[in-house]
């Protein structure tokens, strides 16, 4: 018996059997997550209250067992998957859901999928403005996890940004408390934030307090076509130099365009085959909105080569039949794909799609783009077919290529996916020895025994030398 599975008998004793399973189904389907790398854990711990979270982590401790935090599992870079094995903490079930209409405050569980929050906040007139395109089905411990931004995030924000407090446990299993439910607080470090975008690797969030915004009065969508990627990069950049400020700016290259209508098999709202697609959305009140859709317009005229709008709510979801079919539809080009999100200041923007056809002319390998012109988060992918060896060697040298040039263009490697195991070659890319000496000394500081997310982000991890297991997830038919 090994000591972790020791440990684990010791853990049973502590928190019953019905709280810490150890079947086959279980761990399976806690050893992986959206990237299906797939590593079994020794249990899955299901923590009915906050006292068997600190008793875990304490055995943890004491008995050097790394420990995963997990909710719903959507996460794209392998931060939710054990690869070293031990407890995987199963946080799923903590979806309470409390909204303070008065404070404008929604107090949430980490389990709560983010779409519920702005469903329980919206009788109230309020909303959740975070909308990464998992929203119906990640939770928001996740999104916390990532600092998670989405489509509104160049005029909302990002999760960061809405998050008032965070209640938890240190690694070690003491019990803390990051910030309140005021407007203001100076007290101390802060290490809310510190908490924010660290990938489970420095704190347990057992209940989050987030800042809610007045839901808008009224929205307006464009989808502008355009002849080609360049002419509709270009167009986005003039957009935000006039001080426009959408609510959506979304860009999807000539290739995601073309899959998407071969997948449909139809036209989409008189889309043509080689355009490229900007849709665009405003919103906010009927006077403000008034203003916004004049200059938006003004600019189609200028730079598009057609466009449709409207402000009628069934016909805007029309306009975003094409987005929504971007993502899948790349499978048309091979059977496996890198989507990698990263960031680019707005000067870069041609550059870094110079940089994507370039591989493509170089490797012969499909490069679709698309993504958030409004903040220069855009998701690159690279196409290759998983069990030819050549192509999956060609793909592999190409992400380097990717990531360097992201660098190079004063970028960053990820926006909102953040390390975890996949990315966790390109750190060394980003930031310097110090700046990653710096954060390794925070991580000891708060868990001097490396008990959660064990592995991750700071280790280079080979993905490559890891087949993804043939699972489909449960959210895979609603992928945007």
């Amino acid at each position: 018996m090994n000591k972790f599975a020791v440990a684990t008998e010791v853990l049973k004793k502590a928190l019953g059997e019905e709280a810490v399973r150890t079947d086959a189904e279980a761990l399976f389907a806690a050893s992986f997550d959206n990237t299906k790398l797939s590593f079994l854990p020794e249990a899955v711990v299901f923590p009915q209250d906050e006292a068997a979270i600190a008793t875990l982590l304490k055995l943890a401790n004491e008995h050097e067992v790394p420990v995963t935090v997990r909710g719903a599992g959507s996460g794209t870079t392998g931060a939710a998957a054990p690869v070293c094995g031990g407890w995987v903490l199963d946080l799923s079930r903590w979806t309470q859901c409390e909204i303070d209409a008065d404070a404008g405050l929604a107090i949430v569980g980490p389990g709560v999928v983010t779409q519920a929050i702005s469903d329980a906040a919206r009788p109230h007139g309020l909303f959740y403005p975070p909308d990464p395109a998992s929203v119906k089905y990640c939770t928001i411990g996740g999104n916390i996890a990532t600092n998670a931004g989405g489509l509104r995030a160049a005029k909302y924000g990002v999760t960061r940004d809405y998050v008032v407090a965070l209640e938890g446990f240190l690694p070690t299993g003491e019990k803390v408390r990051w910030g309140a439910n005021v407007k203001k607080f100076v007290s101390g470090y802060n290490l809310r934030d510190l908490w924010v975008g660290a990938e489970g690797t420095l704190g347990i969030v057992t209940r989050a307090s987030l800042r809610l915004a007045p839901v808008p009065e009224a929205r307006h969508t464009f989808l502008c076509m355009f002849a080609d990627d360049a002419s509709g990069l270009r167009a986005a950049q003039a957009l935000l130099r006039e001080r426009i400020n959408p609510s959506v700016l979304e860009f999807m290259d000539a290739l995601s365009v073309r899959c998407a209508l071969e997948e449909k098999g139809e036209t989409i709202s008189g889309i043509e085959a080689g355009d490229a697609v900007l849709l665009v959305e405003a919103d906010g009140s009927r006077g403000e909105l008034a203003a916004a859709i004049g200059k938006i317009r003004a600019w189609a005229e200028r730079y598009a080569r057609a466009f449709r709008e409207t402000d009628l709510p069934d016909e805007a979801e029309k306009l975003w039949e094409i987005r929504r079919a971007c993502s899948p539809a790349m499978f048309r080009l091979a059977d496996s794909k890198l989507n990698e999100d990263i960031v680019v200041p707005i000067e870069s923007y041609l550059p870094l799609f110079e940089a994507m056809r370039a591989v493509t002319r170089e490797t012969g390998l499909q490069t679709p783009i698309f993504g958030h012109a409004a903040d220069g988060n855009f998701h690159v992918h690279i196409m290759y077919n998983r069990g030819n060896a050549e192509e999956r060697a060609l793909a592999q040298e190409a992400i380097f290529r990717v990531m360097k040039a992201v660098v190079e263009l004063g970028g960053v490697i990820t926006g909102e996916h953040g390390i975890g195991l996949a990315k966790s070659p390109f750190l060394a890319l980003q930031h310097t020895p110090a700046e990653i000496a710096a954060m390794k000394a925070v991580k000891k500081a708060l868990d001097p025994k490396n008990i959660l997310g064990r592995g991750k982000i700071f280790e280079s991890f080979d993905v490559w030398k890891h087949t993804p297991v043939s699972v489909r997830l449960p959210w895979e038919h609603k992928k945007s």
